[in-house]
């Protein structure tokens, strides 16, 4: 017992907190060899974390548009976007009816010039007060909700003259059914 007191004494002399008490700066915190610097320099401009290396975003859409894209993009639409931007992308969604600023018309000049990679970034990396989806929309479905953006571009300003040949437009005020509960031939 008497051979480990000096070792224990030793050890202890040589436990100093020096490092802990010495003149350091913080991060972010104004420094006195450079001044008018921080402490923490910045990021070199272009500087991307590992494994985030950003792919580049096709400027059209890159899925083929066919009724299926048209209505998984429809169901996300109505699932994530509708709370804001509303059914029709006017910007008169509930959240919006309740008081929350109105996000932009998807039928404004302004979108319906933008290329569809807009939606796409404006759906992955979020704009304004719209935070980011892409944790929650997959990429696919982005796609989808930008081709169902577009249809909902074209229905409200589309003219006569754009429909194929053959395909009419709708009545817009149908005959009233006599009886509501008739089954239609």
């Amino acid at each position: 017992m008497r051979r480990g007191w000096p070792l224990l004494l030793l050890v202890l002399l040589g436990c100093s907190q020096d490092m802990d008490e010495q003149p350091k700066l913080e991060p972010y915190e104004a420094g006195e060899t450079r001044l008018g610097e921080q402490m923490t320099l910045p990021l070199v401009l272009g500087t991307v974390a590992r494994g985030h290396l950003p792919r580049p975003v096709p400027r059209e859409i890159p899925l083929a548009v066919d009724m299926a894209l048209l209505e998984r993009g429809q169901e996300r639409f109505e699932i994530f976007c509708t709370p804001c931007h509303g059914r029709n992308g006017r910007g008169n969604g509930m959240i919006v009816q309740r008081g929350f600023p109105p996000p932009p018309s998807f039928h404004s000049d302004r979108l319906r010039l933008a290329p569809d990679r807009h939606f796409y970034r404006v759906i992955t990396e979020g704009f304004g007060v719209m935070y980011s989806y892409a944790s929650r929309v997959p990429e696919a479905d982005r796609w989808a909700v930008t081709a169902y953006i577009r249809a909902l571009q074209l229905a409200r300003h589309a003219r006569l003259a754009d429909l194929p040949e053959g395909v009419a437009m709708p009545d817009p005020d149908p005959a009233p059914v006599s009886d509501p509960l008739a089954v239609p031939p």
